[in-house]
């Protein structure tokens, strides 16, 4: 099971975990809502590695149901450029998409495999498993 850690402040964020938490298979993606306002990329843990930026939203990808798999051929792209664009995006989140005044809890669900996570000890976490 994959696990997103992601800004909990963050409206885009927020709507993109809540997306990948509509669309994932179950059982497959975990959710942890960093409650430190300063986080700059979203960060996804698969397997003891972890995957941040373009490289962690098209991970995430894998888990979901068709047709979303799909933008994995994304990764055609260079990761420069990619990772340019996703900077581009992640700078101007607040200003594009609106910001929190408090940090988002993870979708509810009715468990959770990340409480045993290094990086989600201390934060609110859920799983999908549907």
């Amino acid at each position: 099971m994959a696990t997103v850690v992601y800004d909990g402040y963050c409206n885009l964020c927020n709507g993109t975990v809540g997306f990948l938490h509509r669309h994932a298979r179950p059982g497959t993606l975990d959710f942890v809502a960093n409650p430190e306002p300063d986080q700059t990329t979203v960060v996804v843990i698969d397997g003891g590695r972890e995957y941040t930026k373009s490289d962690a939203v098209l991970h995430a990808a894998r888990y979901l149901r068709r047709p979303w798999p799909a933008l994995r051929v994304l990764r055609i792209v260079p990761r420069p450029l990619r990772d340019r664009v996703y900077d581009v995006v992640a700078a101007n989140r607040y200003r594009w998409f609106g910001r929190r005044d408090t940090c988002a809890i993870a979708p509810a669900s009715s468990a959770s495999a990340a409480a045993g996570s290094a990086n989600a000890r201390s934060r609110p976490t859920s799983s999908i498993n549907e």
